[in-house]
């Protein structure tokens, strides 16, 4: 199946509170059944009256985290895209908290690659964190952070590879 073809007909709801960002991800993503919100209360609730398979959160303006949870409660995959929130710290946090994906929004040109990882990895049971840091974590993550970014939260990331091990098939 096609990367399109994996995502035909997903519904998705993407959450900023930039016009632009919801205008071009809308048009990226015009294989799926798009809904937008700009603000919390309306992103609140849209997920509490519809069932959706994939949420794109901002972290910030939106309350981002608060809608993460909201939305882990009703099974939605999501992911967290940012600009202002982008440091080791939220990128943990958004793991913890149980976001299948985090991303700069510099990065957002590839959103149908990252959700196609992350639909695939869920389908053969493995972790949706594992295709990431294939794609980012050394590349991307390393020249804005420098080599030793993990360094801070070093348990933490021992923890996670050792459970994406768990779920190699």
């Amino acid at each position: 199946m096609s990367q399109n073809g994996l995502l035909q007909g997903k519904r998705i709801l993407i959450v900023d509170d930039e016009p632009d960002v919801l205008d071009v991800l809308e048009e990226m993503l015009d294989m799926c059944e798009v809904s937008k919100a700009s603000t919390f209360e309306e992103a609140r609730e849209l997920l509490e009256k519809n069932e959706f398979d994939l949420a794109i959160l901002d972290i910030m303006g939106v309350d981002g985290y608060k809608l993460l949870n909201i939305a882990k409660h009703k099974n939605i995959t999501v992911v967290m895209l940012t600009a202002h929130a982008l440091n080791p710290a939220n990128l943990v946090k958004s793991i913890k908290e149980g976001a299948d994906c985090y991303l700069p929004k510099e990065e957002m040109k590839r959103i149908t690659t990252f959700l196609v990882d992350i639909l695939t990895s869920q389908e053969e049971g493995r972790s949706t964190w594992e295709p990431w840091e294939r794609r980012l974590s050394s590349s991307y993550f390393e020249k804005k952070w420098g080599r030793n970014w993990k360094d801070q939260h070093k348990e933490f990331w021992k923890e996670l590879d050792a459970d994406n091990k768990d779920k190699k098939p």
